[in-house]
């Protein structure tokens, strides 16, 4: 069997190569065992190759992981001193603040004490002339009483009165109280407006550390944001309520024309929402869609859903259904007055929930990434009338 048939594939002898397998592609087993060297040779090489080339990605890649961890930890570490810093500020203002309102207050006290001990000291005294004035009404000698009556009057002194008693420490309190929330609005404003910046900038630091979505509402909420609609996106037909919070369909149009205006009866927040976050939506009579969009003028005559550019969930009377890029496709899941909407910015993940109480069912999920900063939207169906309030 020193002869191999590549036609058959198989070993077989001189005679064999003469009679049964005569005509067919035939080599001596030397010369296949040549061939096939060759090949195997080749083999060997392409994966010695291939090898070569992995060690080396798995080099880069664990290089990249290095780098990674090391500027996330350099990044962790930067931002917990910023914002370290940032907390110590604060405390050391608020305990400038605490020492000056104490100090105000011991001040303020000690003249209201000074004041009371005297009015007491004149109670007393008036109390003695009083009763010293009694007993001479029930003198019977009028010889006497007549003797006694001009000693016995008292010189009274001006009173000490309690309009000496001001409210300037209410007043000053109440301006510190004022100078404070003006304070806390605008420290708010540049949160609400900067942080979003800082997310999207150098990534959600939630999504960082790798820190699981929430699984329960009392997670959820610890995301809450409050969000204020703008009255410049919302559909003239809409009737913006309860600051800004709570839209209502209406027969008439109550805004003027603005480049930002929805023609449909939709609109959106009016701050851009932060790398993490969740609100509710509370619907009326009505259906009500939810949506996420980025904020661009060539999409004032589309519904939420129509393009690449939203996403929205709408929650109807005994249905629901998410639209993306016109498509639209119904959605299971128990029925509710009120949907949650958690957003993850830098992972990429918008959550939608039915919400009941303290129980809390996902309708539907999508992982993708954004791009651009996201707004809260709403938009109303009929009929007139009909309301949404983001809670």
């Amino acid at each position: 069997m020193k002869m191999f048939c590549r036609t058959d594939q198989q070993f077989i002898c001189y005679l064999c190569s003469v009679d049964e397998h005569k005509g067919h592609d035939t080599v001596s087993a030397a010369a296949e065992r040549t061939e096939r060297q060759r090949e195997l040779e080749g083999s060997r090489l392409n994966i010695q190759q291939r090898i070569q080339d992995g060690e080396k990605e798995v080099k880069l890649l664990q290089q990249e992981v290095e780098a990674i961890n090391g500027t996330a930890d350099k990044a962790v570490e930067d931002s917990e001193k910023t914002l370290t810093e940032l907390i110590r500020l604060m405390e050391r203002r608020s305990s400038d603040v605490k020492q000056q309102l104490r100090s105000q207050q011991e001040s303020e006290v000690s003249g209201v004490r000074e004041l009371q001990e005297k009015l007491e000291q004149e109670i007393s005294e008036l109390k003695k002339k009083d009763a010293a004035l009694e007993l001479l009404t029930h003198t019977e000698d009028h010889t006497q009483f007549l003797q006694s009556y001009p000693s016995s009057l008292p010189a009274l002194s001006e009173p000490t009165g309690s309009c000496s008693i001001n409210i300037r420490p209410l007043r000053y309190l109440g301006d510190v109280k004022a100078a404070l929330s003006k304070f806390g609005d605008k420290l708010l404003d540049v949160l609400r407006d900067e942080w979003t910046n800082v997310y999207l900038t150098v990534g959600d630091v939630d999504t960082l550390l790798s820190q699981p979505q929430p699984t329960t509402r009392a997670g959820f909420l610890k995301y809450s944001l409050q969000i204020t609609l703008d009255p410049n996106t919302a559909s003239a037909r809409l009737l913006l309520s309860e600051r800004n919070r709570k839209v209502t369909s209406t027969p008439g149009e109550n805004y003027p024309s603005h480049p930002d205006r929805f023609t449909y009866h939709q609109v959106l927040s009016k701050e851009s929402l932060p790398g993490r976050c969740y609100w509710e939506v509370e619907k009326g009579v009505g259906g009500v869609a939810v949506a996420v969009a980025y904020k661009d003028n060539d999409t004032v005559n589309e519904q939420f859903g129509d393009s690449d550019k939203s996403w929205a969930l709408g929650f109807y009377k005994g249905r629901y259904d998410f639209k993306h890029q016109k498509h639209q496709a119904p959605i299971p899941g128990p029925q509710s007055s009120r949907v949650g909407v958690y957003l993850d910015h830098s992972a990429g993940i918008l959550s939608f929930y039915s919400v009941s109480e303290e129980t809390m069912t996902l309708l539907h999920r999508i992982k993708t990434t954004f791009t651009e900063p996201l707004y809260a939207g709403l938009r109303l169906c009929p009929p007139i009338g009909n309301t949404a309030e983001m809670l």
